[in-house]
Formats: structure tokens, C-alpha cells, sequence
């Protein structure tokens, strides 16, 4: 089977791929204030929803919509893959956060981009030079002590905490096969057309336990809250796509990995600027020295070398 291989347009891909981790960097904080008022399902429908029309608008607007008919039967199969993917990491995620806060979130949820590094030099035979493979021990390693340290704050409420952990493990795993999967599907269609199908696809499955009326009960900070969070789902998942047409999946998991960083500091920002909604995260020395060491192995990673990769017999 072919592989997907990127443009090499590096310039172009780290720029998208830093789009998404800024956006998904901000959203957590949004979504912990619409989750006072909403459930989980009836956020996760309305955001596919509003992807939905605003990129089906626009695809139809070009003529760009795209014609399932026309696919082989195994981007079909990737399509059901990638939807269900997609659709239990966005479900499970939410479930997630509700359980700790954004920045831990975040940091849990790093795994995603890093399964999604080692599928790309698992599947599609990307690679890492040495100083690479430094970088991404730098990037574990931070990982782990931020987490380590945070651990005494959170074990406060070890059993909310530990069912918290679990369902992000899973938005995790299901995020990195729907990445995967994406990334493959890019060899049949346009990165606008795969997202336009997962977002129709999600949508439909959220549709059966939605509670529409729901929305209309909420106040006006909350709705705003709740429509950031859409756009922010086309924003950053549109980036994410394309970043996936231009550069490695190694590399733009290297960036998205910067996320939990631009989560705090959008939480302290926020904290000052809007403290009734956001609360300051609680973050120790040794947190931030694993943030740290979060940045620097992300990019040495993301810059170090140019990549090599290595065709298939």
C-alpha cells in the first residue's frame, strides 16, 4: 500500500501545527466553563455541528465537497476508523477534564502526540536521527516530572483523580489512531474533505444522546464559552490537517506536545484577567522545570536535522 508522504514544506507545516497547539492550548480553560452548564455529549454535538456548516459551507462554496462514491473500499474503512476515533477521544477527553484541571489534562493527554510520533516511525517509516531521540527523552522526561511533581496535589481526591487518568489514557490512544488513520486518508482526499467527513460522521453519532434544549438555558457567558469552543474545534483541527499534508507526524507531534505549557500560561493570564472563571494553576519548581524540558525536547525534535524516510520493499 502506498503511504502518505508530506509536501516538505517545513515552514508551512510547523506554523499550522503551532496554530493547533496555541488553539487547543486555550481550550480546556473554555470548555471548563461550559461544562458547569452543559453535558458532555450535547458540547461535543453542538461543536461538530457548527464544523459541520461552517466547512461544509465553505467546501460546497468551492466545490470541493467530497465524493465518497469515488473512494476505495479501504479509505472507507479508514473513514469509519478515523470517525471513531475522533468521536471517543473528543467524548472521552471532556469526561476527563471534568475529573482535574485543564493543565493536568493536558499534560495527560501529551501522550496522544507522543503515540502519534512513534506511529509515524512505525507506519509510515519516518525517522529520527540521533539528536531527535535525544530530544524525545527530554520530552519524556519532562513529562513525567511534571507529572510527578503535580501528583501530590492531585492524589488529594486519588479516586476521582485515578477514573480522571483512565479516560484520558483513552482519549489518548483513540487520538493517536485517529491521527494515523487521517494521515493516510490524505492520499484520497483534500485535509478539509477528511475533516468535513469526521465532523458529519461525529455528529451524527452525538446526535443520538444530545440534548439540545439544553442550550437555550444557558446564560450569555456560558453560550460564548460554548461557541469558542466550536470554532476553535474547525480552527484547530483544520490546522492539524493540513500541518499533516506539509510535515512529518513525528514533528507535528513534537509541537502539539508544547500544549500543556500554553495551557498554564493562558490559566495564569486568565486568572488575572478573568479570575470568577479561571483559577491559577498550582504549579511547583519542579513542574516547571519539567515544562521546560517539555520545550526543549519538543523542539529538538520538530528542528534538529532534516528527516529521512525510508521506503518500503
Amino acid at each position: 500500500m502506498d503511504l502518505h508522504r508530506p509536501s516538505g514544506n517545513r515552514s508551512l507545516g510547523f506554523s499550522l501545527a503551532a496554530i493547533t497547539m496555541v488553539s487547543w492550548g486555550v481550550l480546556p480553560l473554555a470548555l471548563k466553563v461550559v461544562l458547569d452548564s452543559l453535558d458532555a455529549v450535547t458540547i461535543t454535538w453542538f461543536r461538530f455541528g457548527v464544523s459541520c456548516l461552517l466547512l461544509g459551507g465553505w467546501l460546497a462554496w468551492r466545490g470541493g465537497l467530497p465524493r465518497l462514491g469515488q473512494l476505495p473500499g479501504s479509505a472507507r474503512g479508514l473513514l469509519v476508523i478515523a470517525t471513531a476515533g475522533l468521536a471517543v477521544n473528543y467524548l472521552s477527553y471532556l469526561v476527563g477534564l471534568d475529573f482535574t484541571s485543564p493543565a493536568n489534562a493536558q499534560v495527560l493527554i501529551q501522550m496522544a502526540p507522543l503515540l502519534l510520533a512513534i506511529g509515524g516511525l512505525v507506519v509510515f517509516k519516518e525517522h529520527f536521527t540521533r539528536l531527535q531521540w535525544f530530544g524525545f527523552s527530554i520530552l519524556v522526561g519532562g513529562l513525567c516530572l511534571f507529572f510527578a511533581s503535580q501528583l501530590r496535589v492531585l492524589a488529594q481526591d486519588l479516586d476521582r483523580y485515578l477514573s480522571g487518568v483512565g479516560v484520558l489514557v483513552l482519549a489518548a490512544v483513540t487520538w493517536a489512531i485517529y491521527g494515523l488513520a487521517q494521515k493516510q486518508l490524505l492520499q484520497s482526499l483534500s485535509s478539509q474533505a477528511v475533516m468535513l467527513c469526521l465532523y458529519v460522521g461525529c455528529f451524527l453519532f452525538f446526535s443520538l444522546g444530545a440534548k439540545p434544549a439544553a442550550i437555550g438555558g444557558m446564560d450569555g457567558a456560558a453560550f460564548a464559552a460554548l461557541i469558542f469552543c466550536a470554532v476553535n474545534t474547525l480552527v484547530a483541527y483544520g490546522a492539524f490537517a493540513a500541518a499533516l499534508e506539509h510535515w512529518e507526524a513525528s514533528r507535528v507531534s513534537a509541537v502539539i506536545s508544547l500544549t500543556p505549557l500554553a495551557t498554564l500560561a493562558f490559566a495564569q493570564l486568565g486568572s488575572l484577567v478573568l479570575p470568577s472563571w479561571v483559577h491559577p494553576e498550582v504549579v511547583s519548581p519542579a513542574s516547571l522545570l519539567g515544562a521546560f524540558a517539555v520545550v526543549g525536547g519538543s523542539l529538538v525534535i520538530s528542528l534538529a536535522g532534516r528527516p529521512r524516510v525510508t521506503a518500503e520493499g
